[in-house]
């Protein structure tokens, strides 16, 4: 069987709808009520008096019991392609759900629209990275300004369209409806309204380490209280976490993950700014949110990528980083710096020249490409495997 999951409002349904039309198939979800308690009185029936391929809108609504007889249809005839099942939930980590479906099921993340995807483009950046060869040009298409108001905007479908007014009351109610009721349906939450209040304080330090134990003072509750609701956080596809990554490089690594909110525009419209204010030299927030929305757009490309990597990031006790870290396989790397300047330095560059000579040592041959990404027109190649590229190089060649 086949598994979509992904935050709500990203797409599911619709993509969800579109192929049970298109193979001639059926189209239940959960989240309505009556079909619900059908389900959970007789999943087999329910399951099997349907026309497939079946596909089950927000499976983690059913619970195991639901999930257990999917498992025991598929075991019974293994046919693939009878199920597909969508979830805005992530489905290996639902507490109420104990059955993985392992070895039985395919899981496809969908994320909000990637600025690939709006602009009707193939992808092609991120693999001539892994070639080692980034493809160059004449100059970045687009200004800082312009990019401070696509991060601002987002990828969810149904904001791309909004004006600014609009997309900040769309926001609230997204959240309200994610933390109020997607959450307290399969979470024992008894301050639900501390929910919003961590998620709002998490956008504050997108890109960045989240202490948990500050989290906790200042929403006065206790530390494993939030450091329970920020797991939901994740399981929702609000927030997404960067790993640390280590291949036993000189130096002592430091081993604490950052976290983004999945979606720029949602972590912009939390914080309550726009583009105008983003826009100031001094706006602490735009290199943060810059940064989010540029790892957001590289994760969403992999999504749809043939091309498996891992994505983390690198930092050591000298202060030493590099923003994100790609992986394959194969253990090819390639390292990503993002910067809000639209006039990059060149010794900003450092990081990457470090990393590429640390990892040339230990792993000769991994280190494919260190690009710094910038809101400046520059392109071009200024050392041996380090690039600069505008941030637009990702969807616009």
């Amino acid at each position: 069987m086949v598994m979509l999951h992904g935050a709500r409002q990203c797409g599911k349904t619709t993509l969800a709808r579109m192929i049970a039309e298109r193979r001639g198939g059926t189209y239940v979800s959960l989240d309505d009520e009556a079909e619900l308690r059908i389900a959970q009185a007789d999943p087999i029936t329910f399951l099997l008096g349907r026309r497939h391929p079946l596909v089950v809108d927000e499976v983690q609504l059913g619970g195991d019991r639901v999930v257990r007889a999917v498992k025991q249809l598929v075991d019974a005839e293994p046919t693939p392609g009878r199920f597909l099942l969508t979830g805005s939930t992530n489905f290996l980590t639902v507490p109420t759900i104990s059955e993985s479906l392992a070895g039985r099921v395919q899981i496809f993340r969908l994320g909000p629209l990637s600025e690939a995807e709006l602009a009707g483009v193939p992808p092609a950046a991120i693999d001539a990275w892994f070639d080692g060869a980034p493809a160059a040009r004449a100059a970045g298409r687009t200004a800082r300004g312009e990019y401070l108001t696509l991060l601002c905007r987002g990828g969810y479908p149904e904001v791309v369209s909004l004006a600014p007014d609009r997309r900040r009351r769309w926001f609230g109610g997204y959240v309200e409806t994610v933390t109020q009721r997607d959450i307290a349906a399969l979470a024992d939450v008894r301050r639900i309204a501390a929910l919003p209040a961590l998620l709002r304080w998490t956008a504050g330090l997108t890109s960045g380490h989240v202490n948990l134990s500050e989290a906790a003072r200042r929403l006065q509750t206790s530390r494993a209280v939030i450091a329970s609701y920020f797991e939901w956080l994740q399981t929702v596809f609000l927030i997404h976490e960067l790993p640390p990554w280590s291949r036993h490089l000189p130096g002592r690594p430091v081993r604490r993950s950052k976290y983004h909110v999945t979606d720029s525009g949602l972590a912009a419209g939390l914080l309550g700014l726009e583009a105008a204010a983003l826009a100031a030299p001094t706006a602490p927030a735009a290199g943060p949110l810059l940064e989010t929305f540029t790892v957001n757009e590289i994760a969403r490309q992999l999504s749809a990528s043939a091309r498996d990597c891992t994505l983390s990031h690198y930092r050591d006790t000298q202060g030493r980083e590099v923003d994100l870290v790609l992986e394959d396989p194969g253990g090819a790397v390639v390292a990503v710096e993002v910067k809000a300047t639209q006039s990059p330095d060149p010794r900003q560059l450092r990081p990457l020249a470090w990393f590429r000579d640390r990892l040339d040592a230990v792993a000769p041959g991994a280190f494919r490409a260190g690009v710094l990404l910038h809101t400046g027109s520059q392109s071009g190649k200024l050392d041996d495997r380090l690039h600069l590229r505008p941030i637009d190089s990702l969807w616009t060649g």
